[in-house]
């Protein structure tokens, strides 16, 4: 995989390193079909696994954030970190450790970063995607537009990977895995195997596509 483990040390955010590896290898696999997406950037870890699988293959990462902090990252919530509150906007605001871990990692010739919304982004996208890596906001409002906005961009077989997955409401929030059993119901995905609370579906191709194929 040939990433600093001094680098992903310093990084900040969540993600597990097993999860980590799973979205590296699933975008080594991806970008050689097309471009991949993030939606949900905050300092830019995904981004250095996601990223380095797509350099492999001379590809590309669009990588979608608003960065002003999810829900639970405001402050007086529960992962609210002072260091990414900038004092004179009054705001949090990641990009500057976003552009900082990518340039340090190298990448900045094949991560593209999108300061927006998901959804806005996504009004006027026509481009075909290998892969979608959903880690944004958790509200079930925010992760189903997320799921609703780009699930139909992901080519035949391509992939959905969903984030925070955690089947025990007691374990974690409930909207991730809402959205990834949508995508199961939809008959448009196949599931593999999960990677800890990451979770790994497949688009099918058109002759594997139920033909009671229900409607979302």
């Amino acid at each position: 995989m040939n990433i600093s483990t001094r680098l992903l040390n310093n990084i900040k955010g969540f993600l597990d390193k097993e999860e980590g590896k799973s979205l590296y290898d699933f975008a080594l696999k991806a970008s050689k079909l097309g471009p991949c997406l993030e939606i949900g950037s905050y300092c830019g870890k995904s981004a250095v696994y996601l990223g380095t699988g797509c350099r492999k293959n001379n590809g590309i990462l669009f990588s979608i954030d608003h960065h002003r902090g999810s829900e639970e990252q405001q402050p007086g919530e529960e992962y609210f970190d002072p260091e990414l509150f900038n004092e004179k906007q009054g705001k949090i605001d990641t990009f500057v450790f976003f552009r900082k871990t990518i340039e340090q990692a190298g990448l900045e010739d094949t991560v593209i970063p999108i300061v927006s919304s998901s959804e806005n982004t996504a009004r006027m996208w026509n481009t075909s995607l290998s892969l979608v890596f959903i880690d944004g906001g958790h509200t079930f409002k925010t992760a189903y537009r997320d799921y609703n906005s780009w699930a139909g961009h992901i080519m035949p077989g391509g992939f959905l990977l969903i984030h925070d997955i955690f089947k025990n409401p007691e374990q974690g929030g409930q909207a991730p895995y809402y959205i990834y059993k949508l995508a199961i119901k939809s008959g448009l995905f196949k599931e593999l195997p999960m990677t800890k609370t990451l979770g790994i579906l497949q688009r099918r191709h058109c002759a594997e596509i139920p033909d009671d194929l229900p409607l979302l």
